[in-house]
């Protein structure tokens, strides 16, 4: 297979200026959430029935402005009214709680291109190399993504999570005898950027917090950009034509959806987002 090695590094940088601008976007909003997570602890932290007022009156208001029936409409589905309507803090803080679910979504990540990348076909020898220098690139990103999280969750007063989501791992684990070609490991992976974008998109939406808010947003698109990936990568893979995947690409040979199948949804969907406390340290 022959690929424009230019054309391919050109990518490569695309990816982490886009991971970069997150990155940086979310730091200063990162450091502010901490500083007002230790503040509010330095005056006694938030009470359980401070607590329990919140989770209702944040209810409320986004039933009030969409109503249960809208929510689903719009693809919000069960797992974003679950969110809402659970204990928002269990031992520490929801925002504590949140960014440990997030860091353990992102090790599982890591892990798992980790595990892709030995197999001959994504890493080895016979591996498409755009493929494959995808698959190194958003590892790395992934990685950066959990050290965030959890530097943030730390200076609140949290521990780190160091360990996958316990829930998502058990689908991995089950899918990995299943690994025989290419087409298994992008569901794989899609699956698990899909998981980790929508679980930061209903994170924007249930945060009281702007700068929480702008945190999952900021790491979001990265997320989002590598589902697109991978929905392109497997449409082709799917569609008996993996020799299309290179850079640059035969535009002329290309299936006349190739410019929106990365694009499924109008709206980024949440009925794939995690529980907040799902990946929480116990």
């Amino acid at each position: 297979m022959t690929y424009d090695e230019g054309a391919l590094s050109e990518l490569v940088e695309e990816s982490q200026d886009l991971q970069a601008d997150a990155m940086r976007a979310s730091r200063e909003p990162l450091a502010e959430l901490v500083e007002q997570g230790q503040e509010r602890r330095a005056h006694g932290g938030i009470d359980r029935d401070e607590i329990a007022e919140f989770n209702r009156d944040r209810g409320d208001a986004i039933r009030s402005k969409l109503g249960t029936g809208a929510l689903a409409a719009a693809g919000f589905g069960a797992a974003l009214l679950k969110l809402f309507d659970a204990p928002a803090f269990a031992d520490q803080a929801m925002d504590v709680q949140i960014l440990q679910t997030a860091a353990s979504i992102e090790n599982l990540a890591v892990a798992t291109y980790g595990v892709a990348l030995t197999l001959p076909f994504i890493g080895g020898s016979s591996a498409n190399p755009v493929v494959k220098a995808f698959a190194q690139k958003t590892m790395s990103q992934h990685s950066e993504h959990a050290k965030a999280f959890n530097a943030a969750s730390t200076q609140l007063g949290g521990k780190a999570q160091t360990n996958p989501d316990p829930v998502l791992l058990d689908v991995v684990n089950k899918a990995k005898p299943t690994l025989t070609g290419p087409g298994p490991v992008v569901d794989l992976a899609l699956k698990l950027e899909m998981g980790a974008a929508e679980t930061y998109n209903a994170n924007v939406v249930a945060l009281s917090d702007v700068n929480a808010r702008k945190v999952n947003a900021s790491i979001m698109g990265v997320e989002a950009q590598h589902a697109a990936i991978l929905s392109a990568v497997k449409a082709l893979v799917a569609g008996g034509h993996p020799e299309l995947i290179a850079l640059p690409p035969n535009a002329a040979a290309l299936p006349g959806a190739a410019g929106a199948v990365g694009f499924p949804d109008s709206f980024l969907k949440t009925d794939q987002a995690r529980p907040a406390d799902e990946g929480a340290v116990k």
